[in-house]
């Protein structure tokens, strides 16, 4: 491999190391214990300078985001937490997104490039797959947004191994995420009083029936477009 070969597989590198060393040294600080021990000072801090806090926990959301760092759960919980369910949902899903696709580019221009070029140059069922994949690019990374079991981090990663627009990337993790940040913002709101219950917010929320099927009505909705092709296809319509 040459030397500019391996300068574009860096970023994915360097993203994987501090992913793994994040791992074992933040997990036990980026905790919602952290945030109840830390909460008044947070809270004195955002009354005295609310543009300032909001950018730093933005930056921080982003890093946690970029670098698949532990602790997203609890980041987003503290936005609404610290700045209420509609800013807290507008910071979270801006740095989600911000994060989301600096690991994007990162994969697409090393790995990612590769394997989207190995992919083009071959036959076959892989050919055939990619082709019906861009086809259905919008909704096939919308229903990967909406189905709560895929991880945020797969979600990142997979679309830039097989070259979908950056375009739709944006746009559907911009949007896809919405959903999803709404309900766990929605938590952040009420964590004070959990706290002086003594308690840990319950984030199996997002799987309680009137979270988890209007999700699923959406991914369903997603993937009405798919199908309808798929049929059309067949009767050569």
């Amino acid at each position: 491999m040459t030397r500019t070969g391996l300068l574009r597989h860096l970023p994915l590198a360097l993203i994987l190391i501090v992913a793994a060393v994040g791992f074992f040294t933040l997990r036990d600080y980026l905790t919602f214990q952290t945030l109840a021990e830390n909460r008044d000072a947070l809270l004195a801090f955002r009354n005295d300078n609310f543009a300032g806090l909001a950018a730093a926990f933005v930056a921080v959301y982003v890093l946690i985001v970029a670098f698949s760092l532990p602790g997203a759960a609890v980041a987003s919980v503290t936005g609404g937490f610290l700045f209420g369910l509609w800013a807290g949902t507008a910071f979270n899903v801006l740095a989600a997104t911000i994060g989301a696709v600096a690991i994007f580019l990162a994969a697409r221009t090393g790995l990612g490039q590769t394997l989207s070029a190995k992919m083009n140059a071959s036959e076959g069922t892989v050919k055939t797959l990619k082709a019906r994949l861009h086809e259905n690019e919008i909704e096939v990374l919308f229903l990967m947004r909406l189905i709560p079991v895929v991880p945020f981090f797969v979600a990142n990663i997979v679309p830039a191994f097989v070259g979908v627009s950056l375009r739709n990337f944006v746009l559907t993790t911009a949007l896809g995420i919405v959903p999803g940040a709404i309900v766990f913002t929605s938590i952040g709101v009420g964590v004070g009083e959990v706290f002086d219950r003594g308690g840990t917010p319950d984030l199996s929320l997002l799987y309680a029936p009137q979270v988890i099927l209007p999700l699923l009505g959406l991914a369903a909705l997603a993937a009405l477009p798919i199908a309808i092709r798929a049929v059309r296809g067949k009767k050569g319509l």
